[in-house]
Parts: C-alpha cells; sequence; structure tokens
C-alpha cells in the first residue's frame, strides 16, 4: 500500500483530481467518488448596523461584499439569536462570529468575549486573524490564549485584560469561571 502521493509543482486541482480518478491503488482506498460541480456564490450587503471602520478594512482586503450566509449569520446574531453556522471549509465561517465581537467592541470598548477552540493551533490562527483585522480597523483592541502554557502569574490579568480571550477546552471550567463574580 502506498502512503504518498506526489504531484508536480503548480498543479491545479482539477489536475489532481483527475491523476486520483485514475490511480488505481488509490481508488482502492475509495468506496465513493463523486465530483460536485461548483456553485455560483451568493452575496448580500453589509448590514447597515455594521461599523463603518469594519466595512472599509473588509473593502481594503477586496470583499466588496458578504456571502449571503455570513450576512444571514450576522443579522442572527445582531437580534440576539443564538446562531449556528455549518459550511465547508474556507468558506468565511470566522467572519461570522469575528465581526459581530469587533462591531460590539467598535463601539462598547467594554465589551468581552470567549472564544473556544478544540486546538491550540487552531486558537493561535484564529487569533492572530483577529488581532490583524483589529488592527487594519484601527480599533483598540487586545486578544489572549489562556491555556496550559499560560504562565499562572498571567493568568489572572489575561482573564481581565483582553476583550477577547481564546482559551481551550481545558481551562474554563478551572481557569475562568471559578474566577468570574455574578453582580
Amino acid at each position: 500500500m502506498r502512503t504518498l502521493v506526489r504531484f508536480p509543482a503548480r498543479t491545479s486541482l482539477e489536475q489532481i483530481l483527475d491523476i486520483l480518478e485514475r490511480d488505481e491503488e488509490f481508488q482502492a482506498q475509495v468506496t465513493h467518488w463523486e465530483r460536485l460541480p461548483a456553485k455560483a456564490p451568493v452575496y448580500a450587503p453589509y448590514p447597515g448596523w455594521l461599523d463603518e471602520r469594519i466595512v472599509r478594512t473588509l473593502r481594503a482586503r477586496g470583499i466588496d461584499a458578504l456571502y449571503s450566509h455570513q450576512a444571514a449569520a450576522l443579522d442572527a446574531i445582531h437580534a440576539k439569536k443564538h446562531t449556528v453556522v455549518v459550511t465547508p471549509t474556507a468558506s468565511g465561517k470566522t467572519l461570522c462570529y469575528d465581526l459581530p465581537v469587533l462591531d460590539a467592541i467598535a463601539k462598547e470598548p467594554s465589551a468581552r468575549a470567549l472564544y473556544l477552540f478544540p486546538t491550540k493551533a487552531l486558537a493561535q490562527d484564529q487569533l492572530a486573524e483577529l488581532d490583524r483585522l483589529a488592527g487594519d480597523m484601527a480599533i483598540e483592541f487586545k486578544t489572549y490564549t489562556y491555556d496550559g502554557d499560560t504562565p499562572p502569574q498571567a493568568r489572572a490579568p489575561t482573564r481581565s485584560a483582553g476583550p477577547v480571550v481564546i482559551p481551550n477546552p481545558d481551562m474554563p471550567h478551572p481557569g475562568i469561571l471559578p474566577t468570574t463574580r455574578s453582580g
């Protein structure tokens, strides 16, 4: 059994699929093969309530409109409805939660958000993108990760300092929830 399939540099996705479809050894490991045709994207305008700095920043990045699922998610979140977004990889889910958080912080600097990701690597990737987006928007903003690698002396300041704290799944119960006070 071959464990690695190599492709020449600059091989397109269509070429890779063609090669794999003709590869008998690879196909022996596949139970179903189907190519779905691409669908044209459906766009929607930015909601009128979204902070103009966010809209300007996204347009400067070449994002002139939202995908329809992003606009629907933003409107549901803005209406304070519980919202779940399930779409394929690289379909813009991150903006569905980053934009409402950035909008809330832009309008009320004391606003806070808790992001939870299943892995440290994903948390670091999301942290970096959120920092870039906030920086481009010129919004005073700091994000912090809060995980087992956070030094004990930095944990209390991390919990209270940033508008966005990103723990891993192990940290909220023992490290964050017991330290919150209700009013």
